[in-house]
């Protein structure tokens, strides 16, 4: 009888840690999402509800921004997406640690710059605080890759 018990409890663990990964890899499916579209408006709420203050975001050229100069950039202009398109996002969740990476393709129109297309791989880094995904890492490699 007690084996029986300690099994259905291992069974019934197992089935619960399974389903908190899935609503996990839901959840941050839903913040990336959340920052792709973010980072198209330019909102500065929308930036700041999805980042922690200790945000490092790696650019493909070498410049690393803080969280301040993340936001200050998409909400000013100084990077603008017009489109962002995301593909083959994979997603690595390790505790309350989520891995993503994917293929990034937009079209900018920065200010004072011509228009163009940027097309890179990406990784992110994010940190589940409560019951919220924030990001906590980014960095941008070049990607010969077309969209």
């Amino acid at each position: 009888m007690i084996k029986k018990i300690i099994f259905t409890i291992g069974f019934l663990m197992t089935f619960v840690v399974s389903a908190q990964k899935v609503n996990d890899n839901e959840a941050v499916t839903a913040a990336a999402e959340k920052l792709r579209l973010a980072m198209v408006s330019g909102e500065k709420a929308a930036l700041e509800s999805l980042i922690l203050p200790e945000l490092t975001y790696g650019h493909s050229g070498g410049h690393i921004d803080d969280a301040k100069e993340f936001v200050e950039k998409l909400v000013s202009k100084k990077s603008d997406f017009l489109t962002i398109d995301i593909t083959n996002q994979t997603i690595n969740i390790v505790g309350s640690t989520a891995i993503v990476r994917h293929h990034f393709y937009a079209t900018t129109a920065d200010l004072g710059k011509d228009p163009g297309d940027v097309t890179l791989d990406i990784v992110l880094v994010w940190v589940k605080t409560k019951n919220n995904w924030k990001l906590l890492a980014r960095q941008a490699v070049k990607s010969g890759k077309k969209k």
